[in-house]
C-alpha cells in the first residue's frame, strides 16, 4: 500500500534547517524560550564534508561474481567516495588466478574487463590449456582507484564463522592482517571471540579498524540476547540489501529494526553497556543485468560526516555516531538538546516523507517470552518483548521534526521514510528510508551517570 504523506516543499525544509541548526530554542514550562545546550550533532561545519560509502563487498576473491577493479569502478563511478572489500575470510594479498570463461561471473565478466581495461592491465595465463586472468591484490586496486578527497578503498574482511548451523559473519574494515574464524561454544561466545581477536589487533597495529555484525537474520542465526551482551561490538546492518538475510522477519523472527531496539533497551537499562549504531549496506554479489533480484550494488549505504576522506577519520567519526544508514533518503541534519531531538530531511521535490522517533521508556514491562513451533518446543531466535520496547513515540508528515523528550526515555533514534519506492530493493514494496542514529533520553543519562 502506497503511504500517504503531506506535502512539504524543498524551501520549507530549507527554512526547517534554519530553525534548527541556527540556535536550537525550547520551550520552558512557562511558555519562554531558553538556549538550550547541544550534546549531539550530525550537520557539516566549514571543514567537514559528507562522504557515502558501502561497507559490505564480494568480489571474485570470494563468492562474488565480477572482478574487483570492476566492482571499485562501479562505486566511483555512482556517487560513492568510498568502498570497503570485505570477501569472506580473505584480505586479497595472495596471488588467485580465476579462469576468463568459467568464473563466477562467467564468460561476461571477463568481456567486460577488457572492454573497461583495455591496455597493460590485466594479467593472463595459459594453465591446462585455459586461459586466466589474475585476480589484482589490494595494494594494487588502492593504488589504481584511491584519490584524495575523492574516493578511496580500505581493506577488509568478512569474518566468516558458524556455531552448529547457525553462520555468524562480521566484517572487519581497514582490517591489516587476515583472522581466521574463532569458532565459539555458543553463538554469542563465537561473536565475542572474533570481537576480541579484531580488537587485540587494533591495539597491537595502532590503527583503527571497525567491526560490525552482518545480517543477523541470514539463516535467523543472531538473537537480539546474543547480540546486546557483545562488549567492543557496537555496529550491525539494520539494513542488508541482499534479498536472501531476512530483514523484515517474519511472524516468528523479529525484524533487524526490533533486534536493535530489544537490543538498545537492554544495553542502557541493563548492560551498562554502549549506545548499538545501525549501519547500511550492499551486501553485493552480483554485478551483472542490475536491477534483478539478486544481490546487487546501489541498495544501502552509510553516510559519513567526517573532516577528510581517510581510513581512520571515517571510522573514528563512525565511532562517535557521526553518520546515519540511508537506502535512499537523504538527511540534512540530525541534532540532540537534554530537550529535544530534531531531524531535518534533505528532501527531494514532489517526495513526501514521514518521519518517526522510535524508543523506550522508562517503567516498560521488561519481561519476555520465547517463541514456540506448532508442537510446543522453542524456536531459535528472538524472544517477544512487550511493545513499551521500541515503542513508536512520535510521528510527523513532513521534512523536518522535532520530539520533545518527556524525562522518561532510555533512548531515542528516528527512521524517516519516503513515499518513493527503492528503484531496486532488496524486499517487495520497499520504499527508501534513512535510519538515524540513537541517543540517550533523560533516563539513559541518569543511568550512565549512574552506572559509572
Amino acid at each position: 500500500m502506497p503511504i500517504v504523506l503531506r506535502r512539504f516543499t524543498v524551501a520549507a525544509s530549507l527554512i526547517a534547517v534554519l530553525t534548527l541548526f541556527g540556535v536550537l530554542l525550547q520551550e520552558s514550562k512557562d511558555g519562554s524560550s531558553a538556549e538550550a545546550a547541544v550534546r549531539y550533532e550530525l550537520k557539516a561545519k566549514p571543514q567537514q564534508k559528507w562522504y557515502r560509502g558501502n561497507l559490505h563487498t564480494h568480489s571474485l576473491w570470494s563468492d562474488g561474481d565480477d572482478f574487483p577493479e570492476m566492482i571499485a569502478d562501479w562505486y566511483r563511478e555512482h556517487g560513492y567516495q568510498f568502498l570497503c572489500f570485505t570477501d569472506h575470510n580473505n584480505i586479497q594479498e595472495s596471488d588467485k588466478w580465476v579462469d576468463a570463461e568459467k568464473n563466477k561471473g562467467g564468460p561476461e565478466a571477463y568481456e567486460k574487463l577488457k572492454k573497461r581495461f583495455p591496455e597493460g592491465w590485466i594479467v593472463e595465463r595459459e594453465e591446462n590449456g585455459r586461459k586466466q586472468v589474475r585476480l589484482k591484490k589490494f595494494p594494487e586496486l588502492y593504488n589504481e582507484f584511491t584519490v584524495p578527497e575523492e574516493f578511496l578503498l580500505l581493506r577488509g574482511e568478512e569474518i566468516s564463522d558458524r556455531f552448529e548451523k547457525y553462520p555468524i559473519h562480521m566484517n572487519a574494515s581497514n582490517i591489516q592482517e587476515a583472522l581466521p574464524p574463532l569458532g565459539g561454544d555458543s553463538v554469542y561466545q563465537t561473536m565475542q571471540n572474533n570481537v576480541d581477536a579484531v580488537i587485540a589487533q587494533r591495539e597491537r597495529t595502532g590503527k583503527a579498524i571497525m567491526i560490525h555484525l552482518n545480517h543477523p537474520n541470514f539463516g535467523y542465526a543472531v538473537r537480539a540476547e546474543d547480540l546486546m551482551k557483545v562488549r567492543g561490538e557496537n555496529f550491525f546492518e539494520v539494513y542488508n540489501g541482499h534479498p536472501g538475510v531476512r530483514d523484515s522477519g517474519d511472524e516468528n523472527h523479529a525484524s533487524t529494526e526490533r533486534i536493535w531496539d530489544i537490543v538498545l533497551t537492554q544495553r542502557i537499562d541493563k548492560l551498562n553497556l554502549p549506545i548499538m549504531y545501525g549501519i547500511a549496506t550492499d551486501d553485493g554479489h552480483s554485478y551483472h543485468d542490475i536491477p534483478s533480484r539478486a544481490s546487487e550494488p546501489g541498495r544501502g549505504w552509510v553516510m559519513v560526516l567526517a573532516d577528510k576522506l581517510e581510513e581512520e577519520t571515517l571510522i573514528l567519526a563512525m565511532e562517535a555516531g557521526q553518520f546515519y544508514a540511508s537506502s535512499g533518503v537523504n538527511l540534512r541534519g540530525v541534532a540532540a538538546t537534554d530537550k529535544v531531538y530534531e531531524l531535518v530531511v534533505d528532501a527531494e521535490e514532489g517526495v513526501e516523507y514521514k518521519i518517526e522517533f522510535i524508543g523506550t521508556r522508562k517503567g516498560y514491562d521488561p519481561e519476555s517470552e520465547p517463541v514456540l513451533d506448532k508442537d510446543g518446543n522453542e524456536i531459535h531466535t528472538t524472544r517477544r518483548y512487550s511493545e513499551d520496547v521500541g515503542e513508536v513515540l512520535k510521528t510527523v508528515e513532513g521534512t523536518s521534526a522535532r520530539y520533545q523528550f518527556q524525562g522518561d526515555e532510555l533512548y531515542v533514534r528516528a527512521k524517516v521514510t519516503s513515499d518513493k519506492k527503492h528503484p531496486n530493493p532488496s524486499e517487495l514494496e520497499e520504499f527508501e528510508r534513512a535510519w538515524a542514529q540513537p541517543v540517550l533520553g533523560p533516563e539513559g543519562l541518569a543511568k550512565q551517570a549512574k552506572d559509572r
